[in-house]
This record gives structure tokens, sequence and C-alpha cells, in this order.
């Protein structure tokens, strides 16, 4: 249960981002097509954090100590762009405009991931 509450959260935070960041779209022909978008997109960048971003972080260790963590942005960064290769890849109807779309996307998911997961109850989200 706690995994499919962690992935409305994202698909949410997904759509806020496209909201906000210029450069982060998605599309569809209707409301129902642009959700399932929102919905595979979070889950590919899901899964794109889960088996990447572990790896990353022992292989560049040295990289986040010598920038004091902000080596993390950048990587987030990439890995937002990742997702967005792959989304192409399965022909899905979003798009990332450059690194700094991907860049500023990814603070404002992380942040809006945050901010929804602060505000449900311990018991929703599997704790």
């Amino acid at each position: 249960m706690g995994f499919l509450i962690r992935w409305a959260i994202t698909a949410v935070a997904l759509w806020i981002t496209t909201l906000i960041v210029p450069g982060v779209h998605v599309g569809g022909r209707s409301g129902a097509n642009t959700v399932l978008t929102l919905v595979v997109v979070a889950l590919i960048f899901g899964l794109v954090n889960a088996v990447l971003k572990p790896v990353i972080k022992v292989v560049g260790c040295i990289f986040y100590l010598l920038t004091l963590g902000l080596f993390a942005l950048v990587v987030n960064a990439l890995l937002f762009l990742l997702t967005d290769r792959i989304a192409r890849a399965l022909d899905l109807p979003f798009q990332i405009d450059g690194f700094w779309s991907a860049f500023w996307g990814a603070i404002v998911m992380a942040v809006v991931t945050w901010l929804i997961s602060v505000a449900l109850p311990d018991r929703l989200e599997g704790r």
C-alpha cells in the first residue's frame, strides 16, 4: 500500500512540476490520457531513482563530499532527463526542454513530494 501512495504522490508532484516549471511539459489528447501519462512517467521516475541513484551515490561519493552535497542537484537533474528520454522512447507525451528545466523540475519535484509526504498521516504512507 505504501508503494501505491508514494507512486500517487510522485504523480501529483510531477503534475504540479509541469504547472510551475517552464520547459517541463505533459500532453495528451484528453484529461484521462494526461493522467495516465503522469502515472506512467511517475513510475518510470521512481524506477530510475530506485535503481540508479544508489549506484551513483556510491560511485560519486567523492563528488558529493567535495561539493558538500550540491552534486546531488546535478544528479537529480540528470536522472530527470533520463526519465524524459525513457518516456520519449515509450512514445509518451512528456518532454523536458533541457538541463536547466530538468534541474529546476527536479528541485520542484523534491520539494512538492516532501510537502505532500509531510501532510499525509504516517499510517497512510505505510511508515
